[in-house]
């Protein structure tokens, strides 16, 4: 189903593949400028080439979202190009390691929190204040399965738990000017974070896949149903909540 974004702008981030990738594309086809983000820019720019071939609109902005000055370069480019935001996806994220809590490295639980949570947060910083002066719209924060559960590495875990605390704080502070927040939580899905996961550990992603009632993997269109949903007038009265999109997962 295609929802109606026409004439609104929405920022994707983490946008030159998989999750990201096929949620700009959705709301491209629905009518919205998009600007694509990601720190891969051959793949943004891949993005953003099949939104143009489809006749939407798109621009590529690289953003690593760790980093607080690309962070608020994006979104100037996304006022700066089409006037302002209407719509925002935080998706961009990263695996980091699964060894033992007690074996990690400081480096490797800051390289995942740094993206996976306090990327998230700037994002929002100043996504917020462009949605809140377009007198409002919608957010929706990449959780994932693990931010409901403890399935994976220490630090993936606790970003991911820490993204629905986020958005829950946003949802609340931010419901009067009309913005609403919303998490999705995506199970095991068919996207290169999965594959890069599996050449790992293929019965790790084997043994979840076959703990998802439906048995399979998912797909990334199932999941930017979900958030393009989230986004569009058809939930309007929808905010501060976390939704599997897990096969059956967390239903067991």
């Amino acid at each position: 189903m295609t929802y109606d974004f026409e004439g609104q702008t929405a920022i994707v981030t983490g946008a030159a593949s998989g999750i990201g990738r096929e949620t700009a594309e959705q709301f491209a086809a629905g009518g919205a400028n998009v600007v694509v983000t990601d720190v891969d820019a051959g793949g943004g720019a891949e993005t953003v080439e099949r939104i143009e071939s489809a006749d939407g609109t798109a621009t590529f902005v690289e953003t690593d979202v760790s980093d607080a000055g690309d962070v608020e370069a994006m979104v100037q480019e996304a006022v700066d190009a089409y006037g302002g935001v209407d719509v925002a996806v935080n998706n961009a994220g990263i695996e980091g390691e699964t060894e033992p809590l007690a074996d990690l490295s400081e480096d490797a639980w800051d390289r995942v929190l740094d993206v996976n949570l306090k990327g998230l947060w700037l994002c929002m910083k100043h996504e917020l204040p462009e949605l809140v002066a377009g007198e409002g719209g919608a957010i929706v924060n990449l959780s994932s399965i693990a931010g409901l559960v403890s399935a994976g590495g220490a630090p993936y875990v606790a970003s991911k738990h820490g993204v629905i605390g986020l958005t829950r704080v946003a949802a609340t502070q931010y419901a009067g000017d009309n913005v609403r927040v919303n998490a999705v939580c995506p199970g095991v899905i068919d996207t290169p974070m999965v594959d890069r996961a599996g050449e790992a550990d293929p019965e790790a992603i084997d043994q979840f896949v076959g703990m998802q009632p439906l048995g399979r993997k998912g797909t990334p269109e199932e999941v930017a149903s979900a958030i393009v949903w989230l986004c569009s007038g058809e939930a309007s009265f929808v905010t501060g909540n976390a939704y599997p999109v897990d096969g059956g997962y967390l239903a067991q």
